[in-house]
């Protein structure tokens, strides 16, 4: 199976674990058309399913105006302008509708007037003639070569990028070629490190004529993928210097790695965070149709000065924090620069190149004390890109070299170090609830909805607590706060009665719950849109918002009814739960624990029965579980709309507690067809009201016993165990006591042990022995009447001693 073939299916299994988590909510295949021209109004096609009741676009960044939208089951139509300074590149949307919120899908933005794919152009001497500067959308069938014929002066620059899986939609390699009429090959391109998988091919004509751009899949599958072909004499620079400035920073960018040439211009780093940021070469040709990656970051940038190979010759830097940029030009080389710090500073020293740069370097980082004495290197660090944590030992200089891990280089091996502050950030997420699927979130009108958020603090370690801005109009939040180190909390969304659908992307983030520390909160989400061998990310979206329905009534609305008695270790508890449902809904409704606290199992498989209203989760406790209240929510999935829909009742408190008492359970022996005691010794650990009934169980095939009951005074409790005479001989470690008591009008159990009990086959009879004569009655003197003794509790070893005497009796006879 090919790589293309594996990710189609890995795309087709996501769509369907998708529609089977989420029936009843909308889901999008592929938009219509991929790309578009900025600057322009188009129809966009969203074709899926369950979109009949669509009533927004959530375009994940701005310009985008939607002027009309039409919705039926299986396609959405929406008339859309786009800004004429709309981000070229790859944009995100979902459609939110009255059921709820769609999975996300991306489509792209360019500069070019559009062209569509002719067929056939298969053959190199029928290419489709197109004119220069334009976009093609085509698609590319397996073993598919597509051909585009345009016609150039010599001297005349010709680029031809493809975005193929960089559309998001399946794995599509594309490979790309630009050949002469005479069909020989000028330029070939299969991967472009600045493109991921995707290709650029370069040119510059070497004489008038037509020249022919090739496209096909890099091993000629392709399954009806789409791509786009930009076609055109605007710049495609493989990479930028420097590669990053201050948010708003006006810079001299060298523009390298064009096919005619470097070129400088000023360039203006970005201020918003909208996705990956980046800056588009330009000159009287055009611009660039999608941008060259850069870091925007305050700090002050430094540049090397060549030559710069060795500590003596270290470029000047500057005070840290700062951010060092050069190049690896040649095979070989190696960059030293100098920055100074003070004593007890700590930065954090990273290296910039692959991630998010695109650069081919592998980088290696050491940093150096003034003397050139090494204090700390590093090759990889989760990726080809270094880092260190550098402890600044004294006030003075220091230096840091970067080379390429097998020493290779080249005018595009552009890098980046950033010597920043080690400074804290929280950073919010949410768990999955279905594998690959991000989670999103749909509460229905007049009903509530819960969800796990996660947070992870870099370099802090207080409590957090969460905020959300821009949910949907009538939907509030409840958090509880990620307190005592916690790194998940369940979150309740309630909505009212008379709210109107819609959705929004929501602002969450994460603050210290300590008003006098100041720390940034971000929310980050990460989309798998195409998966590759064992499920691996190869190529997504990154999300700073969550995606939020507010939706139409669900047919119904749960309560779980707040225990008054608490949950004891090693016991158990039946939770209530019950449905409200609306006129006519009669289906079974799955519930069980958003999460269970630490310690605290539950069932996942309770069901409030077809046509009823109420249900019991059974929960225990372990004897390690964490004592307290903890905030509990029950979560409710019921079949509607050919899907599923899911609500949750509001927190109640579920309070864990220490036992009432310990019970210590004897090692019993008893015979087969005969009564035995047992006994179970009880220590006291609070006062219990009433008496407790307490039920011995685990008792083998064959021996029951009947319930006793005892008070907070009793020291122990003694079982009357009846052992039938085909009862299975053998020691039996299997017995528990399951103990009750009523407070409250609710019932407190606990379930403890273990036990052990044997059962012995009886032994052999004995031999019978000559009678002795019998005395006269004369002789006899008169019984005197004396009261019975009592019959003494013996000790399991007493017992093993007096089965040992009467063996050695029963020998001698």
């Amino acid at each position: 199976m090919n790589f293309f073939r594996f990710g189609l299916r890995a795309f087709l299994f996501c769509c369907l674990v998708s529609t089977v988590a989420f029936a009843v909510e909308p889901n999008l295949g592929q938009i219509s058309p991929i790309g578009v021209q900025r600057g322009t109004e188009v129809e966009m096609t969203f074709p899926g399913q369950r979109l009949a009741d669509a009533k927004q676009l959530l375009f994940y960044s701005p310009g985008f105006e939607v002027k009309e939208l039409t919705a039926a089951d299986n396609g959405v139509k929406a008339k859309v302008a786009v800004a004429a300074d709309c981000r070229l590149g790859i944009h995100a949307v979902r459609l939110a509708a009255a059921s709820g919120i769609s999975n996300l899908r991306t489509f792209t933005v360019g500069p070019l007037p559009e062209v569509k794919e002719v067929e056939p152009n298969n053959l190199f001497t029928e290419p489709q003639q197109v004119a220069m500067n334009v976009t093609i959308s085509g698609t590319c069938a397996n073993e598919d070569l597509d051909h585009y014929v345009v016609e150039l002066k010599k001297g005349q620059r010709l680029n031809a990028e493809v975005e193929g899986l960089r559309l998001g939609n399946v794995m599509f390699d594309p490979y790309v070629a630009i050949l002469n009429s005479d069909r020989f090959e000028l330029a070939r391109s299969d991967d472009a490190s600045l493109l991921y998988q995707d290709s650029i091919c370069s040119i510059v004509a070497p004489e008038d004529g037509k020249y022919i751009v090739q496209v096909r899949e890099s091993s000629f599958a392709g399954g009806g993928a789409a791509y786009r072909l930009h076609i055109g004499s605007f710049p495609r620079p493989l990479a930028v210097y420097p590669a990053g400035g201050k948010p708003g920073e006006t810079l001299q960018a060298r523009w390298l790695g064009d096919a005619a040439g470097e070129f400088t211009t000023s360039v203006t780093m970005p201020t918003s965070t909208d996705d990956k940021p980046g800056v588009y070469a330009q000159d009287p040709n055009g611009i660039s149709p999608s941008p060259n990656p850069v870091r925007v970051v305050d700090l002050n940038n430094a540049l090397e000065v060549e030559p710069n190979n060795d500590v003596a010759s270290a470029s000047p830097g500057g005070e840290a924090p700062i951010a060092l940029n050069g190049i690896i030009e040649t095979a070989g080389d190696i960059d030293f620069h100098k920055f100074t710090a003070k004593k007890g500073q700590q930065f954090d020293v990273r290296v910039y190149a692959r991630k998010p740069l695109r650069s081919p370097l592998d980088s290696v980082l050491v940093i150096y004390n003034e003397k050139g004495n090494q204090i700390t290197n590093n090759d990889d660090s989760g990726g080809p890109d270094s880092y260190a944590r550098f402890n600044c030992p004294a006030d003075g200089t220091y230096l840091v070299s970067v080379r390429d891990h097998l020493n290779s280089g080249g005018p595009t091996y552009v890098y980046r170090v950033e010597i920043s502050e080690v400074k804290p950030s929280i950073v919010i997420g949410l768990p999955e609830k279905v594998q690959y699927i991000p989670t999103t979130l749909t509460v229905h009108r007049g009903n509530r909805m819960a969800l796990m958020v996660n947070t992870q603090r870099v370099n802090f370690g207080g409590d957090v607590i969460l905020e959300a801005a821009n949910l949907p109009p009538g939907m509030t939040m409840e958090a509880l706060p990620f307190s005592g180190g916690k790194t998940e909390v369940p979150v309740l969304f309630t909505v009212a009665a008379d709210a109107n659908p819609s959705g929004a992307l929501t602002n969450m983030s994460g603050k210290p719950t300590d008003p006098m520390q100041a720390v940034p909160g971000s929310f980050f989400q990460r989309t798998m849109l195409i998966r590759g061998n064992q499920n691996n990310d190869v190529w997504g979206h990154d999300a700073d918002r969550m995606a939020v329905s507010l939706a139409d009534d669900a047919p119904f609305k749960l309560e779980v009814i707040q225990p008054k008695v608490p949950l004891v270790r090693n016991g158990s508890m039946d939770l209530k739960v019950v449905a409200t449902r609306a006129m006519g809904y009669t289906a079974a409704i799955s519930v069980k624990l958003l999460y269970n606290p630490n310690g605290v199992g539950s069932s996942v498989s309770a069901v409030i029965p077809e046509n009823q209203n109420e249900t019991l989760i059974p929960l225990t406790a372990n004897g390690n579980a964490a004592l307290g209240v903890s905030k509990i929510i029950v979560l409710g999935t019921g079949p509607h709309a050919g899907g599923k829909v899911e609500t949750a009742t509001g927190f109640i408190d579920l309070n864990v507690a220490e036992q009432f008492f310990r019970l210590t359970l004897d090692k019993g022996v008893c015979e087969q067809g005969k009564d035995a005691d047992y006994v179970v010794k009880i220590e006291k650990l609070a006062d219990f009201p009433g008496e407790a009934t307490c039920e011995l169980v685990g008792l083998p095939n064959g021996a029951t016993s009947m319930p006793v009951k005892f008070t907070k005074d009793a020291e122990d409790v003694e079982f009357k165990v009846t052992v039938a005479k085909d009862a299975r001989p053998g020691k039996f470690t299997t017995l528990m006591t399951i103990t009750k008591f009523q407070q409250d009008g609710e019932t407190v159990t606990h379930t403890l042990g273990p036990g052990e009990l044997r059962i012995d086959a009886p032994l052999p009879p004995k031999v019978d022995a000559p009678k002795p004569a019998t005395p006269s009655p004369m002789a006899q003197p008169m019984p005197m009447a004396t009261k019975p003794p009592e019959k003494k509790r013996l000790s399991r070893l007493e017992q093993l001693r007096l089965e040992k005497e009467e063996a050695e009796k029963a020998e001698k006879k």
